[in-house]
């Protein structure tokens, strides 16, 4: 069972930017929450036990929504307003911290969680995709695959071809249907993708993955950053890996017409619950 979960939060967020430069991207609002809440209660309601993020200086604001705030509860019960201390979030698991000190790639921040993962199998969980299932959480999904086969797993959508230079994006072979024994990774590819898979942000590794950082903690991939991608195609010498097709409607917030869209899609949500 995968117990432990990391979420990597200490990128600049360049696509937000003019906001990111004061608002982490994770803290993006949509509805009353922000982004990396549903990103958390993903991980909860697929049976993760305990959450380390990785964040930067610049990112207090994510440690202080995760923090109880006694001052605030406190106010609230002078005002007679208990109704509200419910909607102060304090997760029901524990999440633990530690500061990537230069956001030097996804795969470093990754590294940095090998203390805290020990020897288990792990989630990544990446904060800029959220996953919205009717039938059950993306990660879940993923944790069922990996109860079968006990390899990776990497969560993945079909994406327009268009789009694809943006993601990491696998190819292989359909093993069961929505499940693909990867032969290959790229990291944004400019031409010629290798399939039209993405990965979405939704990961189980092995322990393995760990080592495999840490021989590459050195090198430097696209964009001059310590690429996971990187990694999971030197795994793939090693293990087998799978992608798996998630059931779900997926947004990217770090594009303006997805964040758009899932704002919208969680108000019609909320109206019907009302």
């Amino acid at each position: 069972m995968i117990k432990k979960a990391i979420i990597p939060a200490a990128g600049y967020g360049t696509r937000g930017l003019p906001i990111t430069k004061v608002l982490p991207k994770e803290m993006f609002p949509i509805g009353l929450k922000p982004a990396i809440h549903y990103v958390v209660e993903e991980a909860i309601e697929s049976g993760i036990e305990q959450i380390l993020m990785i964040v930067s200086k610049k990112k207090n604001m994510i440690v202080d929504y995760f923090d109880e705030s006694l001052e605030l509860e406190a106010f609230l019960e002078r005002e007679n307003k208990h109704h509200l201390i419910e909607l102060v979030p304090v997760p029901a698991i524990p999440i633990h911290y530690i500061r990537q000190p230069y956001a030097k790639g996804l795969g470093d921040a990754i590294r940095l969680g090998k203390s805290f993962i020990g020897d288990e199998p792990f989630a990544v969980l990446l904060p800029d995709d959220i996953m919205l299932s009717r039938i059950e959480p993306a990660l879940k999904q993923l944790i069922n695959q990996f109860s079968k086969y006990g390899k990776t797993i990497i969560g993945v959508k079909e994406v327009e071809e268009s789009k694809l230079k943006h993601y990491g994006v696998i190819s292989g072979e359909e093993k069961t249907k929505g499940l693909i024994k990867l032969d290959n990774i790229v990291e944004k590819p400019k031409s010629n993708p290798p399939s039209n898979c993405a990965v979405i942000g939704r990961y189980i590794f092995t322990p393995g993955l760990l080592s495999v950082l840490e021989n590459k903690s050195t090198s430097v991939g696209a964009g001059g950053e310590f690429q996971l991608t990187d990694a999971i195609k030197d795994l793939l010498f090693m293990d087998d890996c799978y992608g798996k097709v998630v059931s779900g409607r997926r947004y990217d917030i770090g594009i303006n017409e997805d964040y758009i869209n899932l704002i919208n899609e969680i108000e019609r949500s909320n109206k019907k619950i009302d």
